[in-house]
């Protein structure tokens, strides 16, 4: 059972993690009752400082420290990329950042708590920005490189750095993935709608009119648009990928958050309950165990049909997405990739 996390002080926290040093932030917070955003708050003044967590204050500043790791993870999956934040485009709903290589969309209401790291290790001075939601969970991180501009990250804490600095934080409820929703009755409409589909992103607005979700929509749609896939199919899809050199594109996120990464993979690394890709400048380290249900769609676009392998956990939440590389003119290997992995069906036969 979970402690009260309004039961241990800032002092208590601290003292707590100067006695338990090395377990990683998310893994002791979760042993204490506590969340991230706690954890880190609880050092402010001491290796942290709460900073302005709007994005479209946070990002120009982000652009100016040159090549970093971003991250973004949800409660299976971890995404890491290497570059640097290019190409912003600022919004008051949704903003992107479009890079070469660090290629994002934010969603700012989810944006609430923020702060600048700068933590002494073994290793040196470890410094980041850490954004958190409201109920403390972390939306996404920036993990300055050696090759960082270390001026630039004292700047942004000065530009930043809010009037208020305090060790404890006011959070709120954590909200939890809607199960699948569906009309049985809508079947039709949702097909004939989504044959019409020019692109991929009007699949949300679909099926938000015909009030379903995503993970609804899957389930009624039935073939050609879709098929159930066994719970093993994305790991066979990332080993395809590296294996046969098929360029794809990842998406990774949680509410406030979507990380992707476009491009070749490599190194596949399985280690215990996880499937890990190791390449130079992309890390995903995804629990496979977490797989409840996966599929294969096939959304209609100008360009030809989008196809993807889409990972949903026991609770209904979108793990992961991939798809073939956008920017690929011959998808011919995705699409033969996708469709020699197992259905479901033949894994329960």
């Amino acid at each position: 059972m979970m402690a009260d996390r309004n039961a241990l002080t800032p002092d208590q926290i601290r003292a707590l993690r100067a006695e338990n040093p090395k377990p990683r932030a998310r893994d002791f917070a979760q042993m204490q009752g506590i969340t991230e955003a706690d954890l880190v708050a609880a050092h402010v003044g001491h290796w942290a400082t709460a900073i302005d967590a709007v994005p479209d204050r946070l990002m120009p500043q982000i652009q100016m420290l040159g090549e970093v790791m971003a991250l973004t993870r949800n409660n299976s999956c971890v995404h890491e990329r290497i570059g640097t934040y290019e190409d912003y485009h600022a919004g008051p709903h949704a903003q992107m950042v479009l890079g070469a290589e660090i290629d994002l969309r934010i969603f700012p209401s989810h944006w609430v708590h923020a702060f600048a790291v700068q933590e002494t290790g073994e290793d040196g001075v470890k410094r980041s920005l850490q954004v958190f939601d409201v109920a403390g969970d972390a939306v996404h991180k920036v993990h300055l490189k050696p090759t960082s501009d270390i001026a630039a990250f004292d700047r942004l804490v000065e530009a930043l750095r809010l009037p208020q600095q305090s060790d404890r934080l006011e959070l709120g409820t954590r909200t939890t993935p809607e199960a699948a929703r569906s009309d049985s009755n809508r079947a039709g409409v949702l097909q004939s709608e989504w044959d019409k589909m020019t692109d991929t992103h009007q699949f949300l607005k679909l099926v938000r009119k015909l009030n379903m979700n995503r993970l609804g929509a899957y389930r009624l749609a039935g073939e050609p648009y879709v098929r159930a896939l066994s719970p093993d199919s994305v790991t066979l899809a990332l080993r395809g990928a590296a294996e046969q050199a098929i360029p794809v594109m990842i998406f990774v996120g949680n509410a406030g958050c979507i990380q992707i990464h476009g491009g070749s993979i490599d190194k596949i690394v399985p280690m215990g309950p996880w499937i890990n890709v190791m390449d130079p400048r992309f890390n995903l380290h995804l629990r496979a165990d977490h797989i409840a249900e996966v599929w294969c769609v096939t959304k209609p676009t100008q360009r030809g049909p989008a196809i993807s392998v889409e990972a949903f956990d026991e609770s209904g939440g979108l793990i992961l997405q991939v798809f073939g590389y956008r920017k690929d003119l011959n998808p011919a290997a995705w699409e033969a990739l996708c469709a020699s992995l197992p259905t479901r069906e033949e894994v329960t036969a």
